[in-house]
């Protein structure tokens, strides 16, 4: 599977961003679906899942309440609407595609990875 991620930028603190990433190449409606982040000096680290069917979501403790992942299996893109994004958000983000039909929790469970997109939250 190739993945496209797309929708990054700069706001400041408060404002919303939303993520999109286009995926091609497999069946997109078998696979869960991820959002990972990785700022300067850190690893990459979990934000968001979603199972294959869009029914299951689970958040990062950190972005609970604010953001939300979605999908679109008829568009073969999945999305993560960021709302009062604080400098702590400011990473790149990537997304990933399960290995298997599951949720993408942790780095290994991912199959394949898009190239990344900026987040930067001035404050």
């Amino acid at each position: 599977v190739q993945l496209q991620a797309s929708g990054g930028g700069m706001v400041q603190a408060g404002g919303s961003l939303r993520l999109s990433c286009a995926a091609s190449g497999a069946t997109f409606s078998n696979y869960g679906m991820g959002w990972f982040r990785q700022a300067p000096g850190k690893e990459r680290e979990f934000v968001a899942t979603i199972s294959w069917s869009g029914g299951r979501q689970y958040y990062a403790d950190s972005v609970k309440g604010r953001f939300t992942i979605a999908r679109d299996n008829a568009k073969n893109s999945v999305y993560l609407q960021m709302n009062n994004l604080k400098p702590e958000d400011t990473a790149v983000y990537f997304c990933a595609v399960s290995q298997t039909t599951g949720i993408v929790l942790s780095i290994k469970d991912a199959g394949s990875w898009g190239q990344g997109t900026q987040v930067t939250v001035s404050s």
